[in-house]
């Protein structure tokens, strides 16, 4: 992104329009696509690609793209689903567990690739859909083994007084019914939002002192290119993050609705 002047040559900072960027194809229809819906598609298309050349003809002594696939799915067999919730339970959630695993992860990396510069989650609709799959998946599991106490231990918790049901059920409806998915949506959007914002306060700022800035100033242009860089290593570790936090976050409610209390 370039920096922008006023009319008076000042520094116009990146703002929320960032994220909206012109319609390429089938303006002012329900398919309009623009910049972002084609990356989106471009990792998606990616993402299968590299799974299925991963995939496609398996051996018992892997090379090194198949090690490396496989790596992958057991950073989210191992460290997530098996460990969280067993065996037989991990391994049921696993295929669910790892799309939405490298899903978030490939539509975050893009904000800091060249030539892309935006992240496929940095608009509301890609979280609130993974969001959503991760809601329906934990509500089906708790009903699925427990069907007859799920909702009932969910609303009124074992062990409270009656009367007190009246300040806690309100709360834990809230809380696990509503507050659970709007979080986790919310959670992955806005740390795409401030990375992408950031970074382009950076570049942007970097240009600007360069093309722009009298004398001496531009000299700040070494310090906003620093921090620009430093901003892309850290965007990387907090995209991966997120999709950690994401996965792990969608396994513990899962947790949670398989739990014997229940």
């Amino acid at each position: 992104m370039l920096a922008e002047a006023s009319s008076e040559g000042g520094f116009v900072g990146p703002s929320i329009n960032e994220f909206f960027p012109p319609v390429l194809l089938f303006a002012d229809t329900p398919f309009e696509i623009n910049r972002l819906i084609l990356i989106r598609f471009f990792m998606a298309a990616l993402l299968i690609l590299l799974f299925w050349l991963g995939t496609r003809r398996m051996k018992i002594v892997p090379g090194r793209f198949q090690s490396l696939v496989e790596m992958g799915l057991d950073l989210v067999r191992v460290n997530v689903a098996e460990d969280l919730l067993g065996r037989k339970d991990g391994r049921r959630f696993l295929p669910l567990l790892t799309t939405i695993f490298f899903s978030v992860l490939a539509m975050n990396l893009p904000g800091i690739i060249p030539g892309f510069n935006l992240a496929g989650s940095s608009l509301i609709g890609f979280p609130v859909v993974l969001a959503i799959v991760a809601y329906v998946t934990f509500i089906y599991a708790g009903l699925r083994k427990h069907p007859g106490t799920f909702l009932k231990a969910s609303l009124f918790p074992p062990g409270v007084p009656w009367p007190i049901y009246i300040i806690v059920t309100p709360i834990e409806f809230f809380s696990i019914f509503v507050l659970r998915p709007i979080t986790l949506a919310l959670r992955l959007l806005m740390n795409m939002v401030a990375g992408h914002l950031l970074l382009v306060l950076c570049f942007t700022a970097t240009w600007w002192f360069l093309e722009s800035a009298p004398g001496f100033f531009k000299l700040f242009a070494a310090g906003t290119l620093a921090f620009g860089l430093i901003f892309t290593l850290f965007e990387i570790l907090v995209s991966v993050l997120q999709a950690y936090v994401f996965t792990l976050l969608t396994t513990v409610y899962i947790q949670l609705a398989l739990a014997e209390e229940h």
